[in-house]
């Protein structure tokens, strides 16, 4: 059957195509910049800090697959992605503002649990909204586009990330907002963070769902990107965790290699995110773990948000140049060469005494991401059919969420025992495991 060529879409419309993914980063950031930071506040050790962080790829790995696969089939007035992406913001803006006010919830439960809980909430909506974004661009750009699209998408999820990661920075130097607490307590320059990035995550949602036109079902099955849902399709609909692990079975070779791939990144970004914190308060700043109420430790953690943004900004402009590199080098040997900057800059922490000189390292680990967040799908989506890219994106996040589970249950563990309790060889870990992602995305077979 021959299907029409999809449109080429302006800059713009791309833009307002990606720009929630803006405010899904903004609130990600708060929480992979903070997250640790709130939960020691509540009580939790270091060690057991990975089992908290264990909410999001579990929630992660059953929410993707399976939202993926529903908007594959979903058709109302407002489209098939955009449904799920507003609900997914509405529910996330909720849990960040509940998650730094757990502690004044304690006659229900101890803050901690609260905490955790609205961890998992807050994730939980993230890839509700988060997977139909991925799916909604190979949707809607012809298939040259799609690198620039995904590059776009990476520019924003960037420039949301470094926004989200410098706020509570911003208020406590420069805006004289509280940075210390009572024990038990979350200072007040997280908490109005964790307002704004609410507000920002709901208004961006809401800018792409007004200004992007989905492709009505007639359209869809004229350029060949899916099937409107007859009998068979509703059929298949009710028995969607059938139809989901069939898909899974049946999933192209590259995708099995780019797995690999995945689960040595992103093993190595789980321990970043939950572990450079405290890894660095200890090695840095001299702060010891059960210390979580001086402003030593404030210091710290608001300087590693700051880092955070840092590596966000260094992501958002490096995902501009992504096209070009890659026509250079190809998908494969872009992702590679990025993957080995992330790798040699976590090592590089441990030899860092100097705050100022944890810059440096930030600027290879944004190099990495801004990859990590775009090369991916652009391999990835060359070997997919169009009219299953939903579920597939969706189950591609398997890959993405496994790694995170591993790490979750045992990287506490290896930090305590293997490590000694300190944090910092943690990172270490993870930057030999970028590195060994560097060398196996090479063998990813392309068509």
């Amino acid at each position: 059957m021959n299907f029409t060529e999809k449109p080429r879409l302006s800059l713009g419309q791309i833009v307002n195509m990606s720009l929630g993914f803006l405010g899904i980063q903004f609130g990600f950031a708060l929480q992979s910049g903070n997250a640790s930071r709130i939960l020691q506040t509540f009580g939790a050790d270091v060690e057991h800090l990975s089992l908290f962080w264990l909410a999001a790829p579990l929630t992660g790995m059953i929410i993707q697959p399976i939202v993926g696969h529903y908007s594959d089939r979903t058709w109302t007035r407002l489209g098939r992605r955009r449904p799920f992406f507003l609900v997914g913001a509405l529910l996330s803006a909720v849990a960040l503002v509940l998650m730094p006010n757990a502690a004044v919830l304690t006659t229900v439960m101890p803050a901690i649990w609260i905490g955790a809980g609205m961890l998992m909430i807050m994730d939980a909506s993230f890839n509700v909204a988060m997977e139909p974004f991925r799916a909604l661009v190979a949707d809607k750009l012809p298939g040259e586009q799609r690198s620039v699209g995904f590059s776009v998408q990476s520019f924003l999820i960037g420039v949301g990330a470094v926004i989200g990661s410098w706020l509570p920075y911003i208020f406590a130097e420069y805006m004289g907002i509280s940075k210390t607490a009572a024990p038990g307590h979350v200072p007040d320059n997280v908490i109005y963070s964790f307002y704004v990035g609410a507000a920002v995550l709901v208004l961006t949602i809401l800018w792409t769902v007004f200004t992007t036109r989905e492709y009505s079902p007639a359209e869809v099955e004229r350029f060949g990107i899916g099937t409107p849902p007859g009998e068979d399709e509703l059929a298949s609909a009710r028995r969607g965790l059938a139809v989901i692990l069939t898909d899974f079975r049946r999933m192209p070779k590259a995708m099995k290699q780019l797995g690999v791939v995945q689960f040595f990144s992103w093993f190595a970004l789980f321990s970043m995110w939950v572990f450079t914190t405290p890894a660095i308060a200890e090695h840095v700043y001299g702060v010891r773990p059960d210390d979580t109420a001086s402003v030593q430790y404030a210091d710290a953690a608001n300087w590693v948000s700051f880092l955070f943004g840092i590596y966000n900004g260094v992501a958002a402009i490096y995902a501009l140049l992504l096209p070009v590199i890659a026509k250079r080098t190809g998908q494969r040997g872009c992702h590679a060469i990025s993957l080995a900057a992330g790798g040699l800059s976590l090592i590089s922490m441990f030899f860092i005494g100097d705050p100022d000189y944890l810059i440096i390292p930030m600027v290879g680990i944004g190099i990495a991401w801004g990859s990590i967040l775009a090369m991916p799908y652009a391999i990835l989506s060359k070997s997919l059919p169009t009219h299953k890219m939903g579920v597939y994106m969706g189950i591609f996040n398997f890959f993405i969420t496994f790694p995170q589970i591993i790490n979750g249950f045992f990287g506490g563990y290896i930090v305590k025992y293997a490590f000694g309790g300190h944090a910092i060889y943690s990172l270490v870990m993870a930057g030999v495991l970028m590195l060994l992602a560097a060398v196996c995305v090479l063998r990813v077979e392309q068509d």
